[in-house]
């Protein structure tokens, strides 16, 4: 069994996506709870294997449209490196050891876990073929993730939060979009047919919409959060974050890979981890 292969399956850069479960345990003040944090890593982990086995699924279905794209074609499964009936018995073994983990842990965690793969298959199978409904299927999964972290710690936040969710994962979403149709007019091929009922022009218009909703739903989050008078000054890194992020993908083409943004621009690593020190600071010890 090619262990390496199926790991890379299951985009181990993508992981980065699963962090927003610790928005719960940081939100919510108890983020020193040891106990919270080790059930919080262990859901975050668990995530990982929900998520990256989506990704089996997705590249089984797909294995045929991917090697005529010019970079997933390298994928191992379209490359022919992992064979089908091996990622089908990695897939079986690796998900039904977590989703057993997840009940023994907490069910309503793993009602969730069930609902995000589900979710995401559903996704793989056909949503990603029903225009708008392929980007807010994807921002759907992000809340799931978020609403994870809380179900399994047991505690409550602000459904501002959430909304911030939503809205930031869509909008990373409809970059990506604007992205591949970039790819396209520069005449490279595509596997994604959704792309032929967006123009650019109507992402534009959504993203203009979406990324003026993520700045308000978060500034109305700090008005209402613990310390809200200091909370109101993190506004501007998440204003920071968003402009960055649009400057790298017009200057740089990377929108169609959010996850290398997260890891390799190194101005925008440090405004988030100025962003979450400024939180635990205000949240924490204010």
């Amino acid at each position: 069994m090619n262990i390496v292969g199926l790991i890379k399956t299951m985009r181990p850069k993508q992981w980065t996506k699963n962090l927003i479960l610790f928005a719960a345990i940081l939100f919510s003040n108890h983020l020193f709870d040891l106990y919270f944090l080790k059930l919080s890593i262990i859901g975050f982990f668990l995530f990982c294997i929900f998520s990256g086995n989506v990704y089996i699924v997705n590249d089984l279905v797909d294995r045929e449209k991917d090697r005529m794209h010019p970079k997933k074609c390298m994928r191992p499964i379209a490359s022919g490196a992992v064979g089908s009936k091996e990622a089908i018995l990695f897939l079986i073994i690796t998900l039904f050891g977590a989703f057993y983990i997840a009940y023994k842990i907490n069910f309503m965690f793993f009602v969730i876990g069930l609902l995000y793969f589900l979710l995401v298959t559903f996704y793989s199978f056909g949503l990603k073929h029903i225009v708008i409904l392929d980007v807010m299927t994807i921002s759907l999964g992000f809340v799931l993730r978020a609403l994870g972290g809380v179900v399994l710690i047991d505690v409550r936040i602000s459904p501002w939060l959430l909304l911030c969710t939503f809205l930031l994962s869509l909008f990373l979403a409809l970059h990506k979009r604007k992205s591949e149709m970039d790819w396209i007019e520069k005449g490279h091929k595509t596997s994604r047919k959704i792309l032929h009922e967006y123009t650019p022009e109507l992402l534009n218009d959504m993203l203009h919409i979406v990324t003026s909703s993520t700045v308000m739903a978060y500034s109305l989050y700090t008005f209402s959060a613990s310390g809200s008078m200091y909370m109101m000054g993190t506004i501007p890194f998440v204003i920071y974050g968003i402009f960055r992020y649009q400057y790298i993908v017009h200057k740089k083409g990377m929108g169609e890979n959010p996850e290398l943004v997260l890891l390799s621009d190194i101005p925008l690593i440090i405004n988030i981890l100025l962003w979450a020190i400024s939180c635990i600071f205000i949240l924490y010890f204010i």
